[in-house]
């Protein structure tokens, strides 16, 4: 028992960056676009409608401030342990080397899901501005081809309840025929409605080919991609600042009130609105995690690794603060309601915003620039999570398959295909409600965790040469960790469970597989992890 214990050894850590098969192609703004990349996506285009109504009303800007400071104090760990360990794996590799395989193993499964789940909820945010693209163009996808089963036969039962309702507009009466009628259209197969979310599917797919064919490809494209999305989330605070209605922000932390989720009730607004709606929107900072995740590939990972990570952060918290006081300011939060009288604003709350106040052209930028920008949101999270995985896979705790690399474009090229096909076929099959608080689980959970290994390694290991040292690491520490847990505790109970049962099964796996095939185990330190003396180059990790 005492072998889940076992830390991988700092100079295994040296001998893999030196036998690594990737290309160190990716410098400090290349990095820190991949943060901007993953981190501008889903929080702005998508999750200011859910939270404003659902959780905080016009303090959802508070919303984003607390879940910025709680990653603040999370990045500034993730830092130092970057400019210590600069090699793919993110938060895995960091308690491998600190607290012990056992932790690592967890963090790992934590991050597997976290990738996965956000994967997904981009892919079905994508979806959905995509299919706003086609209608402004006057084109329109069957409904059974852009909705998962879930969500499709929930709307059904609703519209079904509600069109027996008398004093219905008729308006709204159209409306709920059209979700009935949709629904009956769709093609059955043994009984069952046929649906699923097809534009999900093909755009994950898309991304595999993009990161297949090799990282500097990807991180060009991506580049491209993250500077067209920044014009846009700007042209949306510039622009819309002109159309700000400053009675949508009285008052500004509405009184707690009952809303109506789905079939669920829940209570919404006032201070623990603000906080739910912190731990809601929470994955949306992930980002600056799938920076860590591309150390391997990084010319200058001890310093522009760290460099990135502060730098995207900052940036996109104050972006978020600042769309979600101009799309408040726009919009009464109440409008954000599914069953009121803009039932899709809340799908792309930002172009509805502009629709609303007249300004139709620019809701046909901001759906062009999210139906794009959500891309490079999707192909960092898949990026990362490869990258997770072939850290793993290198040190025998999850099949070899994960960390081959293909020997001319030097991308673990089988890894990406499994990845898509798993990640499209849940994506299209899954609401995406269910998807994004599993997510945020994932994410405070490995924040969680980084913490506390920094702390134990800055204890045990304080000479350790640091070219980024977290100022007052006690506070800082501390403070990520109690923000985190908190955070953790106000997500629904579904997802609470959904992930504690997830982190269950890979303690099963742990004991199933990977501690009887670590090769930290199994072949031993001295043969598996044996680093060469020469020091290494200076080019690439100084």
């Amino acid at each position: 028992m005492s072998k889940i214990w076992t830390k991988k050894p700092m100079s295994a850590f040296e001998n893999d960056m030196k036998s690594s098969q990737l290309k160190r192609v990716l410098g400090k703004w290349s990095l820190t676009a991949i943060g901007i990349g993953a981190i501008i996506g889903g929080g702005i285009f998508v999750l200011t409608g859910t939270g404003a109504y659902y959780h905080a009303g016009p303090a959802l800007a508070l919303s984003f401030v607390i879940a910025g400071i709680a990653c603040v104090f999370a990045a500034l760990c993730y830092s130092e342990f970057a400019s210590i360990l600069p090699v793919e794996g993110s938060a895995y590799a960091y308690a491998y080397g600190t607290v012990g395989e056992i932790f690592a193993w967890i963090i790992g499964w934590g991050l597997i899901l976290e990738y996965a789940m956000g994967s997904m909820t981009v892919a079905v945010s994508w979806s959905g501005y995509f299919n706003k693209l086609l209608k402004m163009f006057g084109l329109h996808l069957p409904t059974w081809l852009t909705t998962d089963p879930g969500t499709g036969r929930g709307a059904f039962i609703e519209a079904t309840k509600a069109i027996k309702e008398s004093n219905l507009s008729t308006e709204k009466f159209n409306q709920l025929q059209e979700i009935i009628t949709s629904y009956n259209s769709a093609p059955e197969l043994f009984g069952y409605k046929l649906m699923l979310n097809l534009p999900a599917f093909l755009i994950v797919l898309f991304v595999i080919s993009i990161l297949i064919k090799g990282t500097k490809e990807a991180a060009k494209a991506n580049n491209m991609i993250v500077i067209m999305k920044v014009s846009a989330v700007l042209f949306v605070i510039i622009a819309g600042v002109f159309f700000i209605n400053t009675d949508n922000w009285s008052p500004f932390i509405p009184a707690v009130t009952k809303v109506m989720e789905g079939d669920n009730i829940k209570e919404a607004y006032g201070i623990q609105g603000i906080i739910s709606g912190a731990a809601a929107i929470f994955f949306a900072y992930v980002g600056f995690d799938a920076v860590s995740t591309q150390a391997g590939e990084a010319i200058n990972p001890k310093k522009d690794v760290p460099f990135a990570i502060i730098v995207s952060l900052l940036v996109c918290t104050v972006l978020y603060i600042l769309v979600s006081l101009v799309l408040t300011g726009m919009m009464h939060y109440t409008d954000f309601n599914p069953q009121g009288k803009f039932p899709d604003a809340i799908k792309a709350p930002v172009a509805y915003a502009f629709e609303i106040a007249g300004q139709g052209w620019a809701g046909y930028i901001i759906t062009i620039a999210a139906t794009v920008g959500l891309i490079s949101v999707l192909m960092v999270m898949i990026m990362g999570q490869s990258r997770i995985f072939l850290g793993m896979s290198k040190d025998g705790l999850i099949p070899k398959m994960f960390s081959d690399v293909h020997p001319v474009r030097k991308t673990p090229a089988k890894s990406l295909m499994l990845l898509g096909i798993i990640i499209a076929t849940v994506a299209s099959l899954t609401p995406i409600s269910k998807l994004a608080d599993m997510t945020s689980f994932g994410t405070l959970f490995a924040f969680t965790m980084v913490c506390v290994a920094v702390w134990i390694l800055r204890k045990k290991e304080p000479n350790m040469p640091r070219t980024f040292k977290v100022p007052a690491l006690p506070v800082i520490a501390t403070l990520g960790i109690c923000i985190n847990l908190y955070l953790i505790w106000n997500l629904s109970h579904e997802a609470k469970y959904l992930s504690l049962a997830w982190l269950a099964l890979g303690v099963v796996i742990y004991f199933g597989y990977s501690l009887r095939n670590s090769k930290l185990h199994k072949v031993g330190y001295g043969e598996t992890f044996k680093a060469e003396q020469e020091p290494l180059e200076k080019h690439d990790l100084d």
